[in-house]
């Protein structure tokens, strides 16, 4: 089945973790990272987070730049790409910033196993798309996605949605920035979390570029199995 092309962009401390034990966002880029990704969100099909990102954080997921805004339009496009959540339970609030703050399409991604009443409220709001029985069938998910005519999917985590992603096969390219905090905690969330892999069948990397960036460094890699 076809499926877009799928990339990871994160921002995680030295010691690899993407937010604090109490699961709250920390910046760890500067203004150059920020002006990266914000580049990266016009530039693609569409934009994916789990459910966990938006109860923790509620990002808008919009493009911030009033000139990238302008750049889509002119090209007949949205001003922001596609925003999508996975929420396999139909969990998200229906006064999160994603259906409050900026124009363009919205899409919730649930499973079987959603309340009806929560999937029918959400129907008001947003396009939603059901794949899977207890948890979203994300190979299914992305092959209907690609269909759409979503053929770059920029995902912004978190940790159990890139797990997912990567477990499938599903990731071409991850992009990390690494900014100069240590947080610690051991249950922090990392890039990639998860049930983890066996040795055998650990997915192996190879780096595109890595370049300085502020106080930290930005590694590109391509997953070689893509």
């Amino acid at each position: 089945m076809p499926t877009p092309f799928t990339f990871i962009n994160a921002a995680m401390s030295i010691d690899g973790k993407i937010s604090t034990r109490q699961r709250r966002q920390v910046r760890i880029s500067g203004d150059m990272d920020f002006e990266r990704m914000d580049e990266l969100r016009a530039s693609s099909d569409a934009v994916m987070v789990g459910i966990g990102t938006v109860l923790a954080d509620d990002p808008s997921l919009t493009v911030k730049s009033d000139e990238r805004r302008s750049k889509r339009l002119a090209k007949g496009l949205d001003e922001n790409p596609v925003r999508i959540v996975l929420d396999s339970k139909a969990r998200i609030p229906t006064d999160a910033d994603i259906f409050r703050k900026g124009a363009g399409k919205i899409i919730i991604a649930v499973s079987e196993s959603a309340a009806f009443d929560r999937v029918e409220s959400l129907r008001k709001k947003a396009m939603v798309i059901m794949a899977g029985g207890d948890q979203v069938d994300l190979p299914e998910l992305l092959s209907i996605l690609d269909e759409m005519g979503i053929h770059r999917l920029m995902v912004e985590g978190g940790a159990g949605l890139n797990w997912g992603l990567v477990k499938n096969g599903l990731v071409d390219e991850i992009y990390s920035f690494i900014g100069n905090l240590i947080i610690g905690g051991s249950t922090a969330p990392t890039l990639i979390d998860g049930d983890g892999f066996d040795e055998a069948d650990m997915p192996t990397c190879s780096l595109i570029s890595a370049e300085k960036m502020e106080d930290g460094v930005l590694l590109k890699w391509k997953l070689k199995n893509a």
